[in-house]
């Protein structure tokens, strides 16, 4: 076998986003074997190379470069973060990999049904459009009817409704938080969403650690991102142009300006903690989203919404700490992240002989023993 060049290693390692102590967890393997591994003491066997290939996503002729590659291209990050710690950039990192690997994949198999027409509106709107016009686009693009989004019995149901709109026109929407294990979760403080705006197979991906109320609006804004034709990394109170008029997009697709006057006005702090409550839940809008709105149209000022920013976000993470986790179905929970539109596609694609379980199972996130257990789940939801 090649020798390895172990820079090779540690760099595929520290690209996914691991420690040393999670990567040898993963591949089951002793810290300090990995470590003389990584330090060239240690030749990797044959099955250790397997393993590194399928827990750091990378090929595995990626390890027999003879050194590390050059970065490649990265999607456009619009996230304005005070800090930016190593190890959760580097998970990021590797999710945006994850997602182009698995876009890539939905392409050539819609180019080897010869479906692979362009979708008309990615790229149909411009920032000078301005958000109002931007937000009339999509909401006649995807027919979206308000009144029955708001009638829905929670914020999941409504973003049920509004999720399965998106993806009847072609766009695919992914639920995803971490690498595939809740040690790799990454903070909705860091990274909201994502958007690929692929002109055939367009992808949205959503941090599920963020609020659930909030996934309808990150799902607009990054909605605004593909009608712009760009592909964008997203998080929260960036200063960028782009990011403030995705925003608003979103802001106005769920919410009318006039809706705010219903909120009084010089109210306490807890009041108006109390007040956004009141609104935003029959709206089945977040907390955060109404604050937001009510800074945009120059009702609180940056003190406020940053205070009311921070209150809800320990709130939401206290709640979370707080509710059982049970133990839900792993198909459904898997079908859930997926999203129907998706999983309804890699089965069609499966059973015309397109894609094999291989490429099925990348795509889907599991093995390719379970994509089989994927598509009957899929009926019987």
């Amino acid at each position: 076998m090649p020798k390895i060049n172990p820079d090779i290693l540690r760099w595929a390692r520290e690209s996914a986003g691991l420690s040393l102590e999670d990567a040898a967890r993963a591949l089951a393997v002793t810290e300090a074997r990995l470590a003389g591994i990584e330090a060239g003491e240690i030749d990797p066997t044959r099955r250790q190379l397997n393993n590194m290939a399928a827990k750091y996503r990378r090929s595995l002729l990626t390890f027999y470069l003879p050194g590390p590659p050059a970065p490649s291209a990265r999607t456009h990050d619009f996230r304005t973060l005070p800090h930016r710690e190593p190890d959760t950039e580097a998970r990021v990192a590797a999710l945006v990999r994850e997602i182009k690997v698995r876009q890539g994949l939905v392409v050539d198999a819609l180019e080897d049904l010869e479906e692979d027409k362009a979708l008309p509106f990615v790229g149909s709107v411009s920032l000078d459009q301005g958000p109002e016009q931007i937000a009339k686009t999509i909401i006649d693009a995807l027919q979206f009817n308000l009144a029955e989004y708001r009638r829905q019995r929670t914020v999941e149901d409504a973003f049920k409704v509004l999720r399965e709109a998106v993806e009847r026109v072609g766009v695919f929407v992914v639920l995803m938080g971490n690498l595939g294990h809740h040690t790799t979760n990454i903070s909705a403080r860091t990274f909201r969403g994502m958007a690929l705006a692929n002109p055939v197979a367009p992808f949205i991906v959503i941090n599920e650690n963020d609020s659930r109320a909030a996934w309808s609006f990150t799902l607009i804004h990054e909605l605004a991102h593909i009608f712009l034709g760009e592909s964008a990394i997203s998080g929260y109170d960036s200063e960028e142009r782009v990011e403030k008029v995705c925003d608003e997009v979103a802001a106005r697709f769920l919410l009318h300006p006039d809706e705010l006057q219903e909120i009084p006005a010089e109210l306490q702090f807890d009041e108006l903690v109390a007040a956004i409550g009141e609104f935003a839940g029959p709206r089945r809008v977040s907390r955060k989203m109404v604050a937001y709105n009510l800074l945009d149209c120059g009702r609180i000022s940056w003190e406020t919404y940053r205070r009311l920013s921070d209150r809800f976000d320990a709130e939401r993470q206290e709640a979370a700490k707080a509710s059982g986790t049970g133990a839900p179905d792993y198909y459904v929970v898997r079908r859930h992240r997926i999203g129907s539109g998706l999983n309804g596609l890699v089965e069609r694609l499966v059973a015309s002989g397109v894609m094999n379980s291989t490429r099925a199972g990348r795509v889907l996130g599991v093995k390719p023993t379970a994509v089989g257990r994927m598509a009957d789940n899929n009926r019987a939801a």
